[in-house]
């Protein structure tokens, strides 16, 4: 089956476990025992980022990674800001997207984000982009089209505030207008200011849902 591997680190006896994501089983942890002592050849597929092929044994939390093979030519060298922003993408599914809940059309969003990532001119687009249909489904999705206290279509040159949870509400203090939420719920069509109130707003929500605490990548990126 198709995978990425989000995460991976020594374990035991020359052995690595790795942090699996595919379309029809979700993420879930595997075993490569030994590969590390038999110095396979192979062993380099497994890193993040690279899609793989992969055969799976065993029934419970931690299953064994029997089989793996690149799954063709594809690859996909994130250099620069661009690699961390590939890390930002594995912890973020790492620590909201559940063990073993399929998302096939997620699956195929992430590896279109890790493309994106290397042909866009436009970092910050792309991660908007990703973070808006993430939370789309994991079942949290922003809420783009009207205002949820008044019940009305969102006015492009109104501003809004966005409590977590309930939606955009009409006010003079709002952080992010109604031309940079329509965009978000359509074509994207950002431009700077737009782009800037977007990160703010996918960052409160997400800042939600991660329980106020830090993401590392995001700590490690500003250090460098």
């Amino acid at each position: 089956m198709p995978a990425f591997v989000l995460h991976r680190r020594a374990y035991s006896n020359h052995s690595l476990l790795v942090e699996l994501f595919t379309p029809d089983q979700g993420r879930f942890p595997a075993i490569a025992r030994g590969i590390m002592k038999r110095k396979r050849q192979g062993s380099g597929v497994l890193q993040s980022f690279l899609p793989v092929l992969v055969r799976c044994s065993g029934r419970g939390e931690v299953r064994n990674l029997n089989e793996f093979e690149s799954a063709g030519n594809t690859v996909v060298a994130l250099q620069g800001r661009a690699l961390y922003c590939g890390f930002y993408l594995n912890e973020l599914l790492i620590r909201l997207l559940p063990r073993d809940d399929p998302h096939q059309q997620l699956f195929q969003v992430y590896g279109e984000t890790l493309n994106a990532l290397v042909d866009s001119g436009d970092i910050e687009l792309v991660l908007r982009r990703f973070e808006v249909r993430f939370l789309e489904a994991l079942g949290f999705g922003l809420i783009l089209d009207r205002d949820t206290e008044m019940g009305e279509p969102l006015k492009a040159n109104q501003l809004y505030d966005y409590p977590v949870e309930h939606g955009p509400v009409a006010t003079p203090d709002g952080f992010i207008l109604g031309s940079t939420l329509l965009a978000l719920g359509g074509d994207f069509s950002l431009d700077s200011q737009g782009l800037r109130q977007a990160r703010t707003l996918t960052r409160r929500v997400l800042a939600h849902y991660l329980g106020g605490r830090p993401l590392k990548s995001r700590e490690l990126f500003r250090s460098r």
